[in-house]
């Protein structure tokens, strides 16, 4: 069971700014939307991909990198249609 909420939360947190990534896309316009947010989420991804690496456990590094793509995503659309 442990497992099941282990990878529910690492779906939810790894997919948190997909929604924000459709709104500016569908939108075209990202002049209210913080950079703050996934530039820290990409520093905490980082440090968790260093982390899973350090001890070994792969699911916290594809996790971590896949947010860290996402974020990162969202940094450049958002930089797009400031």
């Amino acid at each position: 069971m442990k497992d099941i909420i282990g990878y529910i939360a690492a779906f939810f947190t790894t997919f948190a700014l997909l929604p924000q990534i459709a709104r500016i896309w569908k939108l075209k316009e990202a002049r209210d939307i913080s950079m703050f947010m996934p530039l820290m989420i990409s520093t905490g991804s980082t440090l968790w991909i260093i982390y899973g690496i350090m001890i070994g456990e792969i699911p916290i590094i594809i996790a971590n990198a896949v947010s860290l793509f996402v974020s990162l995503l969202t940094i450049i659309v958002a930089a797009k249609y400031r």
